[in-house]
């Protein structure tokens, strides 16, 4: 598992207890002797006014294609959390380079750093 790969993981639910498989994008390799990693959340119910820690990935468009995304979804980085290896399923693709820049890029924005 590496930063800029994309996988299928159990992801918590904001405001309630439980957690729901979906694709989030790996930020870090694992943390601590607790295999951990920081993901992004990704989601196929793009806003109809994107927030600017928002990315859209169009998996029709050649930066976008690694991610083997099945349609139009939203990288959404202000929604982060840090899950056990266990809770990630499957591995579904990669970003690019250029688009891990821009991740890089909007968490910097983010996180005021």
């Amino acid at each position: 598992m590496l930063p800029g790969e994309i996988y299928l993981a159990n992801f918590p639910f904001g405001g309630s207890p439980g957690m729901k498989l979906r694709p989030v994008l790996l930020l870090t390799d694992t943390i601590g002797s607790v295999p951990e990693v920081l993901v992004a959340y990704i989601s196929s119910v793009v806003p109809p006014h994107p927030l600017s820690s928002d990315l859209i990935l169009d998996p029709r468009q050649p930066e976008h294609r690694t991610t083997n995304l099945k349609t139009i979804s939203v990288l959404r980085l202000h929604k982060l959390a840090t899950i056990h290896g266990r809770s990630i399923a499957r591995r579904l693709g990669t970003i690019s380079p250029a688009v891990s820049l821009t991740v890089a890029e909007k968490l910097r924005t983010l996180l005021n750093l």
